[in-house]
């Protein structure tokens, strides 16, 4: 299993990114993912999940009604649309496919 997330950078309060992990080594249509965060000096936080294919989704209410989570079974890759970047949102965001994770990518919210 293999997940690369990408995306992440520095983004004014309000702003927009959109995060990408491209997975690879299993059949990804198949799968429920998920995208988690670690906030500076914390532990981790359910974000997103998706079913395997894209029509049931879930959010944590604090990225409810601005995150956008979606995936693309051909390209093998998930996403997360994030509007009205918050400070709080700041934080080291991975894709995760059961308990397997990836590296991460960072979001930086800050004025």
């Amino acid at each position: 299993v293999k997940l690369v997330e990408s995306g992440g950078g520095l983004v004014q309060p309000g702003g927009s990114l959109k995060l990408s992990c491209a997975a690879s080594g299993f059949t990804f249509s198949m799968y429920t993912m998920a995208w988690v965060r670690q906030p500076p000096g914390k532990g981790l936080e359910w974000v997103s999940d998706i079913n395997p294919i894209g029509d049931i989704t879930s959010y944590a209410d604090s990225v409810k009604g601005r995150f956008t989570i979606s995936r693309d079974n051909v390209k093998n890759t998930l996403y997360l649309q994030m509007n009205r970047l918050k400070p709080e949102d700041t934080a080291l965001y991975y894709c995760m496919k059961g308990a397997q994770r990836g590296q991460g990518t960072q979001v930086t919210v800050s004025s």
